[in-house]
């Protein structure tokens, strides 16, 4: 007996038919898929927009003021 294993994974689907996983794919040999159209427009990436303020946020993080307000959170117990 053979055990398929289905995995789901969120895409999204560009005007031309480009698919796009929102998430890496690692696959050893080509695949079948099935596709379902979502009446609805794409959520965005939480960690994209996470990654893209990163470097405007760190301007502020990496200030010594800001570092002397966490040291406390640093000292070992």
């Amino acid at each position: 007996m053979v055990c398929a294993v289905i995995k789901t994974v969120e895409a999204v689907i560009d005007e031309r038919g480009g698919v796009h996983p929102l998430e890496p794919l690692a696959l050893s040999r080509s695949q079948r898929a099935l596709v379902t159209i979502l009446d609805e427009d794409p959520v965005p990436d939480a960690n994209e927009t996470a990654r893209l303020s990163e470097a405007a946020l760190a301007v502020d993080w990496n200030r010594s003021e800001e570092e002397a307000a966490w040291a406390h959170l640093q000292q070992a117990r």
